[in-house]
Formats: C-alpha cells, sequence, structure tokens
C-alpha cells in the first residue's frame, strides 16, 4: 500500500483555506471599504499617486480643492471629494480588487479539483484561461481606467498641465497571463490525454 503523507492528506483543504483568506482580505480592504468610501460610511480615499511631467518641485499648486504635493512622483490630493471624485479615486483599486477575486475565486473551483487527484479536466482548462484574460486586464484595462479617472480628476485645472497621466502596461502582468494561457495549453493537453486513456479501457 501506497503511504499518505500529511501534506497528500490535507493539502487541497489547506490551499483553499489560505485562497479563501486571500478573498476575504481583498474583498474587505480593496473592494468594500473602498465602496463604502464612495457611498459614505467610512471615509473615502482623497489621494492618488500621480507622476508630473518635470522633476520640479511644485508648492502650493492647487485648484478647487485639489493640490499636489511632491517632486517627479507626488501625491494628488483632494480636499472634501464630491461623489464624483470619490467614484473617480477609487475606480481603479476597486476595479483592480474586483479582478483579483475573480482569479482567487477562479483558483478556489481548481483547488477543489485536487480532491479527486485529477486536474486534468476541461473545466480546469477554461478556469486558466479566464485567469489568462484577467490578469491580461489587470495589466492592460487598470492602468487604462487609472489614467482616465486621473484626466478626469485635473481636467479643466491648472493641474493639468503638471500631471502626467499617460498610459503604461504593465509588462509584468502582460507576460503573466501570457504564460498561465501556456499552461492553459498544456493542461488541453493533459485533459486530451485523460480522455484518450480512458477510451482505451
Amino acid at each position: 500500500m501506497t503511504p499518505t503523507t500529511l501534506w497528500s492528506r490535507y493539502d487541497s483543504h489547506v490551499l483553499e483555506l489560505l485562497i479563501g483568506l486571500g478573498l476575504l482580505l481583498v474583498g474587505l480592504f480593496q473592494a468594500l471599504f473602498p465602496i463604502l468610501g464612495v457611498t459614505g460610511p467610512f471615509p473615502p480615499i482623497d489621494t492618488r499617486d500621480v507622476t508630473l511631467r518635470s522633476t520640479s518641485q511644485v508648492p502650493h499648486l492647487a485648484s478647487g480643492g485639489t493640490a499636489l504635493r511632491g517632486t517627479h512622483h507626488a501625491e494628488l490630493a483632494v480636499d472634501d471629494p464630491g461623489l464624483g471624485d470619490r467614484l473617480l479615486l477609487a475606480a481603479p483599486e476597486v476595479a483592480r480588487a474586483v479582478l483579483i477575486v475573480v482569479i482567487l475565486s477562479i483558483l478556489m473551483r481548481m483547488a477543489a479539483t485536487l480532491r479527486t487527484g485529477d486536474v486534468f479536466v476541461p473545466a480546469n482548462v477554461r478556469r486558466l484561461f479566464a485567469i489568462s484574460t484577467a490578469v491580461l486586464l489587470l495589466g492592460a484595462a487598470v492602468p487604462a481606467l487609472d489614467m482616465v479617472t486621473t484626466n478626469a480628476l485635473v481636467g479643466g485645472t491648472p493641474l493639468a498641465s503638471a500631471v502626467e497621466a499617460s498610459f503604461m502596461l504593465r509588462a509584468s502582468d502582460i507576460l503573466l497571463a501570457v504564460l498561465i494561457a501556456a499552461l492553459a495549453g498544456a493542461f488541453a493537453h493533459g485533459a486530451r490525454l485523460r480522455a484518450d486513456t480512458e477510451g482505451l479501457v
């Protein structure tokens, strides 16, 4: 009889517990709390890190309750933000949190397949492609949303000429998305081999 190790008995449960803890933390601190800040019960997000067009100091550059503090990498601060400002400030963080929650939820379902001892199932192939898409959105869509909302925050004010709200792809996320898509292809090959093997039995 093949001996059973401690990890082989509890691995899926430990993995699901860790993923569940990650879901809880991300859902609370990166999604729910910022949303409650927008709607009122919690203090709203009122700052955002931005990049200035030059490295010179920008002392007391303010307009309509919006101010810049810093040099090349500065902090855009909004005094007493209204509902529209709160939405613009929270949108990128909430979008990032939602995508991470989606990824962790899919990983939770994949971890559940470890209980059967076979992860090479067609459903996991689709899940890996979904994770790859979500990671791609993290690297492309979230920075685009950050750029759009920053432009909206400073648009029509003297701060617009000082803030460089440019779109930058996150290369690490794009590379990770490609690698996960390649892993999904390997899982698809494994699922086909498994189906062929079962057909021979």
